[in-house]
């Protein structure tokens, strides 16, 4: 359909929108009044990855057509644990443990969102607030009786572990509850009446809107976007090195712009549109350099999204590594380094050391396949030793670049 609201319409243009419920009502709402939207975020880890990158720029969409974000961090259900898309339980985390897991979250929704008291302004909440002053009884007659086990067993969260034999704890199996609940509660707080997710989340958005409509008969909306996964099929923010973590602290800013370097050139116009505020016309023509030319479209991705989640400093710093090593031949120092002791470094332990293999029977097949060059010469001998005193560049195929730095 054509939209009129300017959400809906931005939204669709960068490839957002993979299912609404009513589409015809949440683009009138939008075009008449500042919509209130949320997104749920688990605090399990200390930071999230890139593959929470979409959700969170679809806040910064929301509050780029003139609405308001609001971050729902999960600090009540994260006890419990979302069992989508997972075939085991979370591990439990102290209450100390995801507080602070919050406060460092925190830093990436500062880079993207303005928050404040206006209108537009984003806000930041804690489920634990709420779900943590439930009664059970309560809880059980209030929320249970607008549920039936027969609808929440066909959820895929709940309907996969069944077929496949895996526990689920009735902890789990909770989870949707809470999370319907989370709507309602949001819409009647703070005037929330636009929820939206993964497309893995659809069933628990549903949930909270039928909940929202028999509890409080308030109209509220639902919004997913497409799967996101890479041109060769791989799990969008996963690699063979682990997860690419958006806070500094989490992963050095060369590696973070690294990963978006090396995009596949399929890949290259999407992301553009879904993770940087470059304008649509300067994607086209970037999407449609070839040869070698797309290379120079995948630098500037690199450096804008570099540029929204690490700052102006580190995607500058990054592009210059990338330059000194890749162009130059040197040794660019915002590359990720390792301390080599006088004694010198094994081969093997170095490539672990420094991340470029996983265990030292993935370092050991590394260099059996010629993929392990120190200062630019490839090395087969899987008992070869590093020589300490100087700098050495070492490298794991034509991406992976480091420094080992005398201790």
């Amino acid at each position: 359909m054509t939209y009129t609201s300017s959400l809906l319409r931005l939204l669709d243009e960068r490839g957002y929108i993979h299912q609404l419920t009513d589409a015809e009502g949440l683009d009138k709402l939008a075009a008449g009044q500042v919509v209130p939207g949320y997104i749920g975020f688990d605090a399990t880890a200390p930071s999230l990855h890139v593959g929470s990158l979409v959700q969170i720029m679809l806040l910064r969409r929301l509050q780029q057509a003139g609405h308001k974000p609001v971050v729902l961090m999960g600090g009540g259900t994260t006890r419990i644990g979302d069992p989508t898309g997972r075939d085991e339980s979370r591990k439990m985390l102290s209450d100390e443990a995801i507080e602070a897991n919050i406060a460092s979250i925190r830093t990436i929704f500062a880079r993207l969102l303005h928050f404040g008291d206006g209108p537009t302004d984003a806000i930041m909440v804690n489920n634990h607030d709420w779900l943590g002053q439930l009664g059970y009884i309560e809880l059980l007659q209030k929320v249970g009786t607008h549920f039936t086990v027969n609808r929440m067993l066909s959820f895929d969260s709940v309907r996969l572990r069944l077929e496949r034999e895996q526990p689920m704890t009735f902890l789990e199996f909770n989870y949707m509850i809470l999370q319907g609940y989370d709507f309602r509660h949001l819409a009647r707080s703070a005037g929330v009446r636009l929820q939206m997710g993964g497309s893995d989340q659809w069933g628990n958005i549903v949930n909270g809107i039928e909940l929202t409509r028999r509890m409080d008969g308030q109209e509220v909306y639902g919004l997913t976007t497409p799967l996101l996964t890479t041109a060769d099929g791989g799990k969008m923010g996963k690699t063979a090195a682990g997860a690419v973590w958006l806070n500094d602290d989490a992963l050095p800013a060369y590696d973070f712009w690294q990963y978006w370097r090396n995009t596949d050139d399929r890949d290259v116009g999407k992301f553009l549109r879904l993770f940087t505020d470059v304008p649509l016309d300067e994607i086209a023509r970037l999407e449609a350099l070839g040869g070698s030319e797309i290379n120079a479209a995948k630098v500037v991705l690199a450096n804008e999204v570099t540029r929204l989640c690490r700052g102006e400093a580190a995607a500058a710093a990054a592009e210059a590594t990338a330059s000194a090593t890749f162009a130059g031949g040197g040794l660019g120092q915002d590359l990720p380094a390792l301390a080599l002791p006088a004694a010198g470094l094994s081969l093997v332990d170095a490539l672990v050391g420094i991340g470029f293999a996983a265990s030292r029977g993935e370092a050991k097949r590394l260099i059996a396949g010629g993929g392990a060059k120190v200062d630019g010469e490839a090395v087969t001998d899987e008992t070869a030793h590093i020589v300490g005193g100087s700098e050495v560049r070492l490298s794991a195929g034509k991406k992976k670049h480091g420094i080992l730095r005398p201790a």
